[in-house]
């Protein structure tokens, strides 16, 4: 005669171990995928630390941002995509944030403290208040082959290509595309486009 107890104990203990045989399967998933990410975050992203107003309210100073180093060696840089860079190329400057406003062959002008890119009201959709400065876009000026004008959007408290010695930012100076606030927590998300 067959015991009950018996086959319902081995019965228990296959059901044990195939639970954990899914626990292993499913952690070692989660560690693949972590090492994965951490592999792109490492070759293709850098972690940088803006530094001032200038992007405020969507970068704020001391937010850690990532930065997609890939993206424009496949693609140019988009009116809207916020970019990094150091201004002409100096290696001693450390890296600004400022948001692509005009692409190359388009026609910018400041007048009365609004920007006007090939003749219609340039509007971001942020609420960036009236400029006070023009600088060198006082007078229209019209972008070269792989060049971009660039704006903070504090546009008061903000040094960018209006200012002589910065001027229109060249693709080969353009460090990569900033795209996502991690820390701190309060700011974390992805860095809005800025059109509405």
């Amino acid at each position: 005669m067959r015991r009950k107890g018996l086959s319902f104990y081995r019965r228990r203990k296959r059901i044990q171990a195939s639970a954990i045989q899914e626990i292993f399967f499913w952690a070692g998933e989660c560690v693949l995928a972590f090492a994965i990410g951490c592999i792109l975050v490492f070759y293709f992203m850098t972690r940088l630390t803006c530094v001032g107003q200038a992007m405020e309210p969507a970068i704020n100073s001391g937010d850690s941002v990532l930065v997609n180093r890939f993206t424009y060696l496949v693609s140019a840089p988009k009116p809207g995509d916020v970019v990094v860079f150091k201004p002409n190329g100096n290696e001693r400057s450390h890296y600004y944030m400022r948001r692509v406003i005009a692409e190359p062959g388009d026609k910018v002008q400041i007048k009365d403290g609004f920007v006007y890119v090939n003749g219609e009201l340039f509007e971001t959709g942020l609420g960036s208040e009236q400029m006070d400065y023009a600088g060198v876009a006082e007078e229209e000026i019209t972008i070269g082959d792989g060049e971009y004008f660039v704006l903070g959007d504090n546009r008061n408290q903000s040094e960018d290509s209006r200012n002589a010695d910065i001027g229109n930012v060249k693709k080969e100076d353009i460090y990569g595309k900033a795209w996502f606030v991690c820390l701190p927590w309060e700011n974390f998300g992805p860095i809005p486009k800025g059109y509405s």
